[in-house]
């Protein structure tokens, strides 16, 4: 099933209902209001500045794609395969990173890959056609499905930020796993990247 992308109304909607669910989440909302929509362009640029996003800080990540976006004008599969690697390191990005974007690129370049298409699979579809590119695992995808395509049930169950804040928030102990989070994640939805988001917002101000 292909869930409608979110708007700033089912937004509303679903940060209300999460509330109702949850007094925790209800008492963030409450102290620093709703958290910001995030999102990504989705298609080519969209997957790179996930794939930047790996395992690094949100500002790390913004910058190093700020400077590929100067060096790569404009930034597509076809441009970003002229540069070498001596060339993309310049802007910051991992001899690993690089592997995985010329390997996206080719899979784009090669039409192996339509991201266009994709955007209108569902999500089990879109996890399995993005995993066979190297270098993209589930964070990816799931971030990847939460910004850029804005489904509203994406969750990166796997995601530091996401598992930090609700240890914090919940003044757990322990530190839950992946796989903790995911079961718990299964009371929010079919907003759980609504949840995401009000538990990134509590991350960054808290």
């Amino acid at each position: 099933m292909i869930q409608e992308a979110l708007t700033q109304e089912s937004f509303i909607v679903g940060l209300k209902e999460l509330a109702r669910r949850d007094e925790d989440f209800a008492g963030i909302l409450e102290k620093w209001g709703n958290p910001p929509k995030w999102e990504e362009k989705p298609g080519f640029s969209g997957l790179v500045r996930t794939i930047l996003g790996q395992q690094v800080s949100v500002g790390s990540a913004s910058a190093t794609m700020k400077r590929l976006c100067e060096t790569v004008v404009p930034l597509t599969p076809e441009n970003l395969l002229k540069f070498d690697d001596i060339q993309l390191k310049t802007c910051g990005i991992s001899r690993q990173k690089i592997i995985y974007l010329k390997e996206l690129a080719i899979a784009i370049f090669n039409q192996d890959l339509n991201l266009q298409e994709l955007a209108f699979a569902d999500d089990i579809t879109i996890r399995n056609q993005l995993k066979r590119i190297k270098g993209i695992g589930d964070w990816t995808v799931d971030i990847y499905l939460l910004m850029c395509l804005q489904r509203p049930d994406a969750f990166p169950k796997g995601d530091l930020g996401v598992i930090v804040a609700y240890q914090k928030l919940k003044n757990l102990s322990t530190r839950p796993t992946p796989d903790d989070m995911e079961i718990i994640a299964e009371n929010w939805r079919p907003w759980r990247a609504i949840a995401a988001r009000i538990l990134w917002n509590f991350y960054l101000k808290s």
